[in-house]
């Protein structure tokens, strides 16, 4: 049998018509679910008024803790911002984990202000260790998580802290912002964070359960924490971790799109190829071990969550596999089965709903960050070069889902401090 006959008959199957279907259908139901849902949150909690104010005297202790792992780049600018926050009653804890760079002498520069203490672990343990080490340390019940890289906007805690009325509140992430969008892969990620990450967080709030919160900035009740068993050092992403921990113990998780949090992306595709590499992987080690939620009845509001992120990665590998197959055609003279050099309607309809997509994002989030929509125009290469970047990168974590997480803490990767990477 030839090449060129194998890829006839695979083009001629049921299973192949069936995944070109899927490919075609899931990025336009999708777009028009995310689209109404993320509105019916902005009409029915964004343009409703502001959460009840707290009497300043209620204001509770809120402990800021930051992970740091060579940042002396980023971390004094970052603690500024922390400092300056517009609230009663807190405290900074930071963990120098293991750090190479200059990041202890920069800290120790800092010290000077009695709101900040200073944690320093001479060997490099990893994000989600620093974390647990500290939380002993904290005075508040409230713990807000920030990246080294992460500036808070003044005011944000007094978005976030209200929320911790409702006694089932456990975390309420933020609405962090692409501080350094200078470059072109920085920009798409400006647009991705408002019209991807953005826009499904406030989906899935209309859901009930959310994915994850931000490991850039998220407001944690401390007892919470501790009674889930703090974070798992031993998952690639910590915070994915926890907020299926938390959910599944029936704990409520917010996201608050008005607490801004500005923060450094990375600036290179490799970089932004190891981080979302590490967040695909850490994402099939959560649902792998957290795949009992689809039998267990009572976590049925956890089904949407599951389900969308099983979904997308079945949607990943038919993307990837169907390029492929469409490559080699063309390679040997056939034309493809279901695609063509020249849009046709199915690739329209899925070109215009996630450019639609995009532009609601945007313009929800325009509020926040007037600068946003100066980047809209680089929306039109998230489909053709965003897609198969993150699909990829899906595909090759999948072996991740059917493999046991390691005993072994995961610990921090060499950063090349003010990269982002």
């Amino acid at each position: 049998m030839t090449l060129a006959s194998a890829m006839l008959d695979i083009q001629q199957t049921g299973f192949y018509r069936a995944v070109l279907i899927y490919f075609a259908a899931y990025p336009i139901v999708t777009s028009i679910m995310w689209i109404t849902t993320a509105w019916l949150f902005r009409l029915r909690w964004e343009d409703a008024e502001e959460i009840a104010p707290v009497h300043p005297a209620a204001w509770p202790a809120v402990s800021v803790l930051v992970p740091a792992h060579n940042e002396e780049a980023v971390l004094r600018r970052a603690l500024n911002s922390v400092l300056a926050l517009d609230y009663p009653d807190l405290e900074v804890i930071v963990i120098d984990d293991g750090s190479t760079d200059r990041t202890a002498e920069t800290l120790m520069s800092l010290v000077a202000d009695s709101r900040i203490r200073l944690v320093r672990k001479v060997r490099n343990e990893g994000k989600a260790l620093a974390l647990n080490d500290a939380i002993p340390l904290a005075r508040g019940e409230l713990l807000l998580v920030l990246d080294a890289d992460a500036e808070p906007a003044r005011d944000m805690l007094r978005w976030l802290v209200p929320h911790f009325q409702g006694a089932r509140v456990a975390a309420v992430t933020g609405n962090p912002r692409v501080r350094n969008t200078n470059s072109f892969i920085a920009r798409l990620q400006a647009i991705e964070f408002s019209s991807i990450v953005s826009l499904l967080r406030r989906s899935q709030r209309i859901w009930g359960r959310i994915t994850t919160v931000s490991g850039v900035v998220t407001l944690l009740r401390r007892s919470a924490v501790v009674d889930v068993g703090g974070f798992s050092p031993n998952m690639p992403t910590e915070d994915i971790e926890l907020t299926w921990k938390l959910q599944k113990r029936f704990y409520d998780v917010r996201y608050e799109p008005r607490a801004i949090c500005w923060m450094t992306v990375p600036l290179s595709y490799r970089g932004l190829w190891r981080q979302r590499l590490r967040w695909a992987r850490g994402l099939m080690q959560v649902m792998r071990k957290h795949r009992d939620v689809v039998s267990d009845w009572r976590l049925r509001r956890m089904w949407p969550v599951f389900a969308e992120s099983f979904l997308s990665t079945l949607w990943a590998v038919c993307f990837v596999g169907l390029v492929t197959v469409w490559s080699l055609s063309y390679l040997i003279g056939l034309p493809p089965v279901g695609a063509s050099p020249i849009p046709n309607l199915w690739g329209m309809t899925i070109g215009t709903l996630c450019l639609a997509q995009l532009a609601v994002g945007a313009l929800i989030d325009r509020r926040y960050d007037r600068s946003i929509l100066r980047f809209y125009p680089y929306a039109v290469w998230y489909p053709i070069v965003y897609w198969m970047f993150l699909a990829l990168a899906t595909v090759i974590a999948l072996p991740y889902l059917f493999r046991r997480p390691g005993r072994d803490s995961v610990t921090w990767t060499t950063r090349r401090s003010g990269s982002g990477s």
